[in-house]
């Protein structure tokens, strides 16, 4: 679970900002959002290769810059 230590002297925007990059490197958010309605199985299956292919073509332009 995420958490932030607070410390004396440092802004509430700065905490804020360190406790929201935290909660979206988590997944929490995503996740929440994935429960709230039913997802078909297929359409599911749809994304997660269409996820694959879009990491695929990352690396490759990774690849191509190196």
């Amino acid at each position: 679970m995420p958490g932030i230590v607070a410390r004396d002297g440092q802004p509430i925007e700065l905490l804020l900002k360190l406790f929201k990059k935290q909660v979206e490197n988590a997944g929490t958010i995503r996740e929440v959002r994935s429960r709230t309605e039913y997802e078909k199985p297929s359409i599911r299956r749809k994304k997660k290769s269409a996820m694959a292919r879009k990491r695929l073509a990352k690396q490759i332009r990774k690849m191509g810059q190196a």
